[in-house]
């Protein structure tokens, strides 16, 4: 009892959140703190329970003590009405024996009181700084996980950006510069073909034809009377 007592300020006064925002290694030091609060519950509880007897157990003597003394004046009217003063001294002699008793066995439940009252404060105490440290490490567990996440999508960007994502750029300029060609290549051809197809028109060999054609047009008009 007194062992644990003597931690009392100790747990009353610890903050939990300020440790593990202080420690190189939060989860690890929340793995190490809910270890450590187990335990130390588990050994209040025990404690706790025992203290919780006592107190009750003392206030159970002091109110048969109290009970006692009541009877013993009840007792000591009962003889003085009956004209029995020998006797009703004898019940207030013993009244004031047990009245003497009282205040020891007031202290005994005081004192049983004060402590039960003090180990459930520090089982409600370590009860909500497991759950803090619960909490906490599991928050911490999950920002771990994403900082992990993190570093391992900035790896593969990384190594796609030197190599990987350099090369595809290469290949889609080149590509860009071939369909360029490709395209400049087909309206030069179209080009020329504008250009041979006008240029046939005034060819010598053509207009001389022509010019045939329309004579002999001429002449068959002429004979036909048209």
């Amino acid at each position: 009892m007194a062992g644990i007592l003597s931690r009392f300020k100790t747990i009353m006064e610890a903050n939990i959140n300020a440790l593990l925002d202080k420690a190189e290694d939060p989860v690890k030091m929340a793995d190490q703190l809910a270890r450590d609060l187990e335990k130390d519950l588990g050994e209040v509880k025990a404690e706790t329970v025992s203290v919780m007897a006592e107190e009750k157990r003392a206030k159970r003597a002091y109110d048969e003590g109290v009970a006692e003394v009541e009877k013993l004046q009840r007792y000591a009217e009962k003889a003085v009405l009956a004209g029995n003063d020998a006797d009703a001294k004898v019940f207030l002699s013993e009244k004031a024996a047990k009245a003497a008793n009282l205040e020891s066995l007031k202290g005994a439940w005081d004192l049983a009181a004060a402590n039960a009252a003090k180990m459930r404060e520090m089982h409600d105490k370590l009860t909500e700084q497991l759950k803090q440290v619960e909490d906490r490490k599991a928050a911490i567990r999950a920002k771990a996980a994403m900082v992990k996440s993190q570093q391992k999508a900035n790896e593969i960007k990384s190594d796609l950006g030197g190599s990987s994502l350099a090369a595809f750029d290469a290949l889609e300029e080149k590509l860009n510069r071939k369909l360029d060609e490709a395209e400049a290549a087909a309206e030069l051809n179209t080009k020329k073909d504008d250009m041979a197809d006008l240029m046939a028109k005034y060819d010598d060999d053509a207009t001389v034809q022509d010019s045939g054609v329309e004579d002999e047009l001429a002449a068959l008009k002429a004979k036909l009377g048209k």
